[in-house]
Parts: structure tokens; C-alpha cells; sequence
């Protein structure tokens, strides 16, 4: 690693030290060397916590972790071989089975791996067939996680889940999708067991390989459900709509973000059914139409964000005619930003400077469409069902991965397990 004070980054700067320094470049690129095997056979020994009873060794084992940089802050559970072993039984693939290489450092992401980070998130095995597939998704090389692991604009997974597994591991499509709900945790253990692997083998620490600002949700990530049922007749799940996936599969998708803001969606007066829709139609717009521009690396084939409308919401506009597709168009037509925006706020040369020719092409339109097309956007029925609002999730996405989920062969009885340990109320 070669480092620089952040101060040649800013305007006007001098970057002649840049070229001073090109040679540890050069060197570090061309005589680099694999640690040795008895470093690397140090860091993968079982660690072995003595005390005299239990709680004290839970505690132990915490502080080991927050001083060895294996934690988030938050309590974790000792991944002990008895629980990742337990935890294993929710995958239908070997534990050695490897599904690639978390950036930025490069650790080798192992089915056996994503077990004990869910373990350590206090997960359960009929999670670990999301993760598994959140992770797939992840690593494609489409959605530049390499990238935006290491930089400064705090983007974050975004997973949403489609089929019958989401009833089935209790995952949250309604209030309190975004969490905390202590009825449905499986999204919050399996955002936080993916942050986890980005930490721990991709070597994401805040300012060392995270290099952002303000690391928005970077405790668990954002995984919830699509209310499929709280859908109105005649539109699409998510994963059948954006990825063609038959419906009925269980699936995710995941995108990158950078925040996350509520609209107020409802009026406030004795509008007709019409007119509030409208209204809240176009201050869905306004939101959009931001020239905040990280909406720049998804302009061709990723998405400017996912708007979050609950099912109350889907089900009167399309009562008044609206569909999937036409609030897409309205969306996308009405979040236009006007040229001369652009150039007030400097934003022009960061299409300028993009490395899409398409993307630079398109600042020949005015007004500026925040993506290529309408149907980049994500619309997606999930949240408490109450009229007033929705939710913004700004992406940060080059791309829009889905990934099927695959079950192991006793999911079925993982999910009597479950019913066992914590009630069927949550389902």
C-alpha cells in the first residue's frame, strides 16, 4: 500500500509527490509475494478462550474480538465448531465449496466462512441459503464491490428477497422492514453476517480498506422482503420483473445504496383519491430529481434507487389505473434535471470524467433523465401498511444482481426447528 496525506485530493493541489513516489507503485505491484504458510497457517488456527464459567468466557471471547478488529461494536457469538457446524445444515453445498474473493483485501469466501460469520451475527442455519446467494450476488464482478467496498460515498448492500422462503425465515416485508423487529431478525443476521465477510476477510475497516465518510448502515446492511402478497393483481414480484426469474422462486436481489431518506407521500387535505395520488407522485419526483449524481455509476444497467411504497399505497394506485410501468414512466419523466442544474452544481464533469460512453453521451439531453430508461428504477411493495409514506433508498448501483436461492435438503426440517425455538408467531 502506498499513502498519500489526504491534502493532494483537494482542488489546486499539488500532485507532482505522485510522481515522485511512482516507483513503490512499481515495486509493489511487480514484487509482491504471498504471505508465508506459517503466517497464514497463524491466522487460521481455532482460538481457544479459558475461564472460569461460561459468561465470563462469552465475554472473553468479545473482548478478543473488538481488540483483534473481528467485530462491529456490537456483542457477537463465539463461533464455536459445534455452532458453525449447526449452522452448516442450512447449506446445500460443502463447507469448502468457495464462491470467490472479498475485496478489497482478498480473502477467499468459503461456504464454511459465510456459516461462521452468521454464527457470529447470531444467525440461524435456515438463513444461511440467503447469504449464500447475497454473497454469489455480491461478488459479481457487474456490481464493482471492489470499488465501492473501498470508497468514500458509505454505499452499502441492499438485498430484497422474493419467494416463499421469505414467510418462511421470518423475514420482515412490512412495518419495521428496514429493522430492528425482534418478531422477524433473520434480515438483520444476515445484513450483519455479509458485513461481517466484508470486514473480516475483504478487510473493510473503517479508514484503513472502508474509506467511507459516514458508513450509513453499516451494522447490517439492508436486507428485507417484497410483500408479494400485499401486491395488486396483475403486477410483478421483483425478482420476476427485473430479473426474470418464474415467479414463486425463492431469490434476491441486491444493488448498492448511499442513504436512505422517508416521503411524505400522503396530502395533508380533503384532496380526491386522484389528486393525492398525483401530488404524491410528484414529490416521489422531486426526491428523485436531487442532482446528488451517484445515480452517475447506474445510468445504463444498474438503477438510481429503490422506492420503498407499502401495500396500501400499490393497491389505490392501481385502483386509479396506475401500474408498475406507468408510475416508472411518470417517475422517470418527472425526475428530470435540467442542464443548467448540472452546471451550477459542478455535476456536468462528473458525467464528463465517467468511463461509459454512454453515460457521457447522455449529457447531449435536456433535461438529464437520471438513468438511461424508466425501468432501471426499483419499485418495490415493502413497508407497514399505513398511506403516508415512502421510502428512498439512493443507489450507488452499477448494476442489479439477482441470484436464486438454493436449499439445503432438510430445510424443511430446519424450518420445524425454528417453529420450536421461536414460536409460529412470527411466520
Amino acid at each position: 500500500m502506498v499513502t498519500f496525506p489526504m491534502s493532494i485530493f483537494l482542488p489546486e493541489s499539488d500532485i507532482s509527490v505522485l510522481e515522485a513516489r511512482k516507483q513503490e507503485f512499481y515495486d509493489g505491484l511487480t514484487r509482491w509475494q504471498p504471505e508465508r504458510t506459517e503466517a497464514a497457517a497463524e491466522r487460521g488456527r481455532m482460538i481457544t478462550v479459558e475461564a472460569a464459567d461460561y459468561e465470563h468466557a462469552l465475554v472473553r471471547f468479545n473482548h478478543l474480538a473488538i481488540s483483534e478488529l473481528w467485530g462491529d461494536g456490537l456483542p457477537l457469538w463465539p463461533p464455536t465448531p459445534q455452532r458453525v457446524q449447526w449452522i452448516l445444515r442450512g447449506a446445500a453445498s460443502p463447507g469448502s465449496h468457495a464462491l470467490g474473493t472479498m475485496p478489497p483485501r482478498g480473502g477467499i469466501v468459503t461456504v464454511q466462512e459465510c456459516a461462521v460469520a452468521l454464527a457470529m451475527a447470531g444467525g440461524r442455519p435456515e438463513y444461511l441459503p440467503v447469504l449464500l446467494a447475497t454473497v454469489a450476488a455480491f461478488l459479481d464482478p457487474s456490481t464493482n464491490s471492489d470499488q465501492l467496498q473501498a470508497a468514500s460515498g458509505s454505499a452499502f448492500p441492499v438485498v430484497i428477497v422474493n419467494g416463499p422462503i421469505r414467510r418462511q425465515i421470518r423475514l420482515n416485508s412490512g412495518f419495521g422492514c428496514l429493522g430492528p423487529d425482534p418478531q422477524r431478525p433473520a434480515g438483520a443476521s444476515i445484513g450483519r453476517a455479509l458485513r461481517l465477510l466484508q470486514q473480516n476477510l475483504g478487510g473493510a475497516l473503517p479508514g484503513i480498506g472502508a474509506m467511507a465518510n459516514y458508513g450509513g448502515m453499516r451494522y447490517t446492511n439492508a436486507v428485507f422482503a417484497e410483500d408479494e402478497e400485499g401486491l395488486p393483481r396483475g403486477w410483478l414480484a421483483h425478482g420476476t420483473e427485473r430479473h426474470g426469474f418464474e415467479a414463486g422462486t425463492n431469490s434476491i436481489s441486491l444493488i448498492f445504496a448511499s442513504g436512505a431518506i422517508n416521503v411524505r407521500r400522503r396530502s395533508a387535505k380533503k384532496e380526491t383519491a386522484e389528486e393525492d395520488a398525483l401530488q404524491g407522485m410528484h414529490r416521489m419526483a422531486d426526491f428523485l430529481r436531487t442532482p446528488n449524481l451517484h445515480c452517475i455509476p447506474g445510468w445504463t444497467d444498474g438503477t438510481p434507487g429503490v422506492l420503498m411504497i407499502p401495500n396500501i399505497v400499490a393497491s389505490r394506485m392501481a385502483e386509479l389505473g396506475w401500474t408498475q410501468r406507468s408510475m416508472r414512466e411518470f417517475l422517470w419523466e418527472h425526475s428530470k434535471i435540467p442542464l443548467a442544474w448540472l452546471v451550477r452544481s459542478g455535476s456536468v464533469s462528473w458525467i464528463e470524467a465517467d468511463s461509459n460512453p454512454a453515460t457521457r453521451a447522455s449529457l447531449g439531453l435536456d433535461p438529464w433523465p437520471i438513468a438511461a430508461k424508466p425501468e432501471n428504477l426499483i419499485l418495490t411493495v415493502a413497508g407497514g401498511g399505513h398511506p403516508t409514506n415512502s421510502y428512498w433508498l439512493q443507489g450507488y448501483s452499477p448494476a442489479v444482481v439477482g441470484r436464486e436461492i438454493t436449499l439445503a435438503s432438510d430445510h424443511d426440517a430446519l424450518l420445524a426447528e425454528a417453529d420450536r425455538d421461536l414460536g409460529r408467531g412470527g411466520r
